[in-house]
């Protein structure tokens, strides 16, 4: 399966993300040469482009050399995107074009150091990676589109190692400790909600 048509399945089944009108005036507004924009558009997917060589295990020093080409290569291609609310789809996309070509350098490389017949480094699939990144940041727009209130206690309880304890939750949120569980219900609510906006399920 080619990865175009990966990409192009998963904006058909998820529809247009929670973000799809903003990332429409941040284009415009970064094609303008608004610099406050380009900062706000790079600050809302600068985790998903770092996902990806992660995912490839890559070095921290190559995982900021393909966060920077990938901002660079947006940078020059935005007057040329023809749908603004693609820009995390052709994000995830051009990453890791550059993720895999990095891959392949260190494979010749090893085979030259090495001299072996065939080097073994296992590494996911493009179209699998390419699904999951999407998929954390259909995630990622949910959460963003959520009250403060209820992003700040999604990420107490569900994004901290070890997750906190109702009592230091309810502390941080300035709430009774018996109400937690009732806000936890309905931000939860709230974000299956936007999830099923998104397509997803």
């Amino acid at each position: 399966m080619s990865e175009g048509i990966v990409i192009n399945r998963w904006t058909k089944a998820t529809g247009p993300t929670l973000g799809a009108t903003a990332d429409e005036e941040l284009v415009r507004d970064c094609v303008a040469g608004n610099e406050a924009a380009w900062a706000a558009l790079i600050e809302k997917y600068k985790r998903l482009i770092y996902s990806i060589p992660v995912k490839y295990r890559l070095s921290a020093e190559d995982a900021t050399d393909v966060f920077q080409e990938t901002c660079l290569e947006l940078l020059s291609s935005l007057p040329r995107l023809r749908q603004p609310r693609a820009v995390p789809h052709w994000l995830i996309q051009v990453t890791v074009h550059k993720c895999l070509r990095i891959k392949a350098q260190q494979r010749r490389m090893q085979w030259r150091n090495d001299g072996l017949d065939e080097v073994s480094d296992p590494q996911p699939a493009a179209d699998v990676v390419m699904v999951d990144v999407a998929r954390e940041q259909a995630i990622r727009d949910a959460i963003s589109a959520l009250s403060p209130r209820c992003q700040r206690l999604i990420r107490l309880l569900f994004f901290e190692t070890p997750p906190r304890p109702y009592r230091q939750v309810a502390e941080a949120l300035e709430v009774a400790s018996g109400s937690v569980g009732f806000i936890r219900s309905r931000c939860l609510d709230r974000l299956r909600a936007n999830l099923r906006r998104q397509g997803c399920t």
